[in-house]
């Protein structure tokens, strides 16, 4: 099976030629999120002939404060436009792949994944040291579970706090003495010109799809499925859709420290999944190089039942109720 809750097209449905009508994108309405919908809103324009508008949308996330976990997850962002999607108040979504909840959600399929950014972290300081370079008590933030404890695990000495806010307000954190440093996905700072504020680019894996969009449609709306479709990227898909099918089995909630990376080398796609404990004192890795076209939820069941056996489920929570 190679994607999650995928559209399905009528045969030979994908490239019939332009189709007229102008498409609404359902966006959040932060800087990232509305980047992020105009450079596909601008790609699925280009791609079928059809011209698209971004309609924004106020999710609860947006206007509640407090850690994402005791919120919900990261999920309580996409409620609100998977809810004005079903209510015809647009056409289709783009999110963070990431920060989808791998549970089906009736009504709703992945039109299309397109290629993929960076699926790297980066640490910005504000002194300009990299991770290893900060002193002893140095104050990190991060809103991640998985980023404290890979924190933890390189740099026991320093101390990890959470963090909300979009990426400036983030990044004014950091100005303004409140952290020494932060982490945060590269991908989101590339993509709203904050390149300079990387200051590493860290080398250890990530979330599962970070760094890829997911381009939600109503389930049977054949005519907008089919002009999302084009932008699909058949590796990105695959690589994305794996390291979800994974941890949709592993059960992972939002704070779960769970980091899964599938790389496309040639014809054989490397694929690493890390658990760690919340003080990063330990992991269970596992680890496999496999076709592109074994089955998914196979590759999947066998990773997890090797991080179990591994002792996975003694160092995370991996029951968690927003999957």
């Amino acid at each position: 099976m190679l994607r999650e809750h995928t559209a399905r097209l009528p045969a030979g449905a994908v490239g019939r030629g332009a189709v007229t009508g102008t498409l609404r994108l359902g966006t959040r309405a932060s800087l990232l999120a509305t980047t992020q919908s105009q450079h596909v809103a601008d790609a699925v324009a280009a791609a079928s002939g059809r011209s698209v508008e971004l309609v924004p949308i106020t999710s609860e996330g947006d206007v509640l404060t407090g850690p994402l976990a005791q919120m919900g997850g990261t999920g309580v962002f996409a409620t609100a436009l998977r809810d004005a999607l079903l209510r015809g108040e647009c056409d289709f979504l783009v999110h963070s792949m990431k920060d989808l909840p791998t549970a089906p959600y009736p009504g709703i399929v992945v039109g299309a994944v397109p290629v993929r950014a960076s699926r790297r972290d980066i640490l910005h300081s504000r002194d300009g040291l990299d991770l290893d370079e900060l002193p002893a008590g140095a104050r990190i933030g991060t809103g991640s579970p998985r980023r404290v404890a890979q924190v933890r695990a390189r740099r026991p000495d320093l101390v990890v706090d959470g963090i909300r806010g979009n990426v400036d307000s983030r990044l004014r954190k950091v100005a303004d003495g409140q952290y020494d440093a932060i982490v945060l996905a590269e991908a989101g700072l590339r993509r709203i010109g904050r390149d300079a504020a990387i200051t590493q680019v860290l080398d250890w894996p990530t979330s599962a799809a970070q760094g890829a969009l997911a381009v939600e449609v109503r389930d049977g709306d054949t005519a907008v499925a089919e002009a999302v479709a084009l932008i699909e990227d058949g590796p990105t898909a695959h690589a994305a859709h794996l390291e979800r099918a994974v941890l949709r089995r592993l059960e992972a909630g939002c704070a779960a420290p769970v980091a899964i990376d599938a790389v496309h080398l040639g014809d054989v796609v490397t694929l690493v999944a890390h658990v760690y404990a919340e003080d990063g004192s330990r992991s269970v890795v596992a680890e496999r190089r496999l076709d592109p076209h074994a089955d998914l939820d196979a590759v999947a069941a066998e990773v997890v039942a090797e991080l179990l056996e591994g002792g996975a489920a003694d160092l995370a929570d991996l029951a968690g109720t927003s999957r």
